[in-house]
């Protein structure tokens, strides 16, 4: 349930209202004025080999963490059950949590990028576009910590690396193709952050009652 819940929150940082907008401009950024798909597709790799190597870092931080704390996991549990929901109730629109709702745009000038260059982007990335993505990238963290394994917390964020990775890799190669896809998703933004948000919230209310169980 939980792999599968933060699979799940990294598609759904893909499809994030700060997130999703300015993929095709990245896109572009990768393309680098060349009309090589190849060369586009390698650029996007680094790039998401970057971002991964960062959030699987974090996880093993979270996983260590964690070791130290497993003796208190029911307590963590509840937090973190409690932060979901709060999370969750942000991206329906009930509660606002100014944090989670910054953007980031590209800062950098375009330059004559290849896979190391795009690999050191993709890093950067993970660093600066932590509050726009933070909401699910820290519901990933938490409960990689609540697990007291190294390994399980690089799992755990592997699989959220794959969940941004993989639509992010279809839209290089397809990103023609995919504009009435992203028009399509704009314009239901708010049916698709009701969806994650209940998600999150549903997971928050089982963590929860799992900690509070756990206690009593």
């Amino acid at each position: 349930m939980e792999y599968f819940i933060t699979f799940i929150e990294g598609v759904a940082s893909f499809v994030s209202p700060c997130v999703l907008p300015v993929i095709p401009i990245y896109i572009s950024y990768f393309a680098t004025g060349s009309k090589s798909s190849k060369k586009t597709l390698l650029n996007a790799l680094g790039f998401v080999c970057g971002f991964s190597i960062i959030f699987i870092l974090l996880g093993v931080f979270a996983g260590t963490f964690g070791k130290f704390i497993h003796e208190y996991v029911d307590y963590f549990n509840i937090i973190f059950g409690v932060f979901l929901i709060f999370i969750g109730l942000n991206y329906m629109g009930f509660l606002i949590i100014k944090i989670f709702n910054k953007t980031k745009g590209i800062q950098t000038e375009n330059k004559n990028l290849n896979f190391i260059t795009s690999f050191v982007f993709g890093a950067i990335f993970s660093l600066t576009w932590t509050p726009c993505v933070g909401a699910f990238l820290s519901s990933a963290l938490i409960l990689a910590s609540t697990t007291g394994s190294i390994l399980k917390g690089a799992i755990l964020l592997s699989l959220y690396s794959l969940g941004l990775a993989i639509p992010f890799i279809i839209t290089a190669l397809f990103l023609e193709k995919l504009k009435k896809t992203f028009d399509f998703i704009k314009k239901h933004y708010s049916i698709i952050n009701k969806i994650c948000g209940s998600i999150l919230i549903l997971f928050g209310i089982y963590k929860l009652v799992f900690g509070l169980i756990g206690i009593f």
